[in-house]
């Protein structure tokens, strides 16, 4: 990365600073430290903790704002759960918000059958967030982690149609679940059997080589090659990339081979200047944009496909690419 990418990266809010500092700046562990704690006083992280309710929640609501009727474009992406998920990706200390585990306890329940909420409940990729943000907050959220051993479809992922009636794993559902399970098992050790049931995951999404049916080898979907912060739920080469990267570098191995071909993807992405653009964002309220409009060069984007590239081609040179940082930060924050 040139000098003048980097600069360029490293002037942004804190929430992202800090990341580029540590994987990308090679920065001294004090300093990316001393950034990460300014997100809990400055920019997106001060922001979005401002708008949390007495109650504990974000809008009112456990998915969905309170008072949402479906009639409006998008869904919307300012209630509790996806509050709590952007905290955690920015690298939110957890005891910033202590005490919020006992109020949604006692407050939140879920738009589903008014169920409590760190109970989760039947949606694969709601139950995900929920346990990755409830292991980090310090929640008991073992059932949970339970709940995807007991609805792993036959084909090694999940679904959250299978409520429905559907059989087949879906890409954008597998991720989430798999993303779910993986800081559960870094925050606690998890056990063989959930260990089992990731790698299975995994096994779905890399038998389809990440963004391909198994039946035909055509890419499933324009979502697939898709280049957008923030990721939300949808499963594209480079959100899925970066799960592996974190799971690869928490079990000690070496990327897999069949990767290759959405590093294919991330690749040809990159422009002359080392940047990715913003290709949209999914429609939906939000408290405020944390990203560039579309067309423009993403600064969130261009670390996710940076440090991407440099675990992929670092690992085919025999080194460790940019990071020396450990797998997965279960304190909060991109894995590493």
């Amino acid at each position: 990365m040139s000098p003048e990418l980097l600069d360029w990266m490293l002037d942004t809010d804190p929430a992202l600073r800090w990341q580029v500092e540590r994987d990308l700046a090679g920065a001294p562990e004090e300093v990316w430290r001393a950034t990460r704690t300014r997100v809990a006083t400055e920019g997106f992280g001060a922001g979005l903790l401002t708008r949390q309710d007495p109650d504990g929640q974000w809008a009112g609501g456990a998915y969905f704002p309170a008072g949402f009727q479906g009639d409006e474009e998008g869904q919307p992406w300012t209630a509790t759960t996806w509050s709590l998920t952007a905290l955690r990706e920015w690298g939110l200390d957890a005891v910033v918000l202590a005490g919020t585990v006992e109020k949604l306890a006692a407050n939140s329940r879920w738009e589903y059958d008014d169920l409590p909420y760190w109970g989760g409940e039947v949606d694969c990729c709601i139950n995900g967030l929920t346990l990755a943000n409830g292991v980090w907050l310090g929640a008991d959220v073992s059932g949970i982690a339970q709940w995807f051993v007991d609805h792993r479809l036959p084909d090694g992922g999940w679904n959250c149609q299978w409520v429905e009636g559907s059989t087949r794993s879906s890409f954008h559902s597998t991720l989430n679940s798999l993303k779910g399970l993986l800081c559960y098992e870094a925050a606690t050790g998890g056990s063989d059997e959930l260990r089992a049931t990731r790698r299975a995951g995994e096994e779905y999404l890399l038998e389809r080589r990440l963004l391909r049916r198994l039946s035909t080898g055509e890419v499933v979907g324009p979502w697939a090659t898709w280049f957008a912060y923030p990721f939300r739920y949808v499963c594209t080469a480079l959100h899925a990339l970066d799960y592996f990267r974190a799971a690869a570098q928490h079990d000690g191995v070496g990327p897999d081979p069949r990767l290759a071909d959405a590093v294919d993807v991330v690749r040809a992405a990159r422009r002359p200047d080392g940047t990715w653009l913003q290709q949209g964002r999914l429609p939906g309220r939000v408290w405020f944009e944390v990203d560039v409009p579309e067309g423009e060069p993403s600064r969130w984007l261009t670390f996710y496909g940076t440090r991407v590239l440099d675990w992929w081609d670092g690992a085919s040179s025999g080194s460790s690419g940019s990071s020396g940082s450990s797998a997965l930060d279960v304190r909060g924050g991109s894995p590493a």
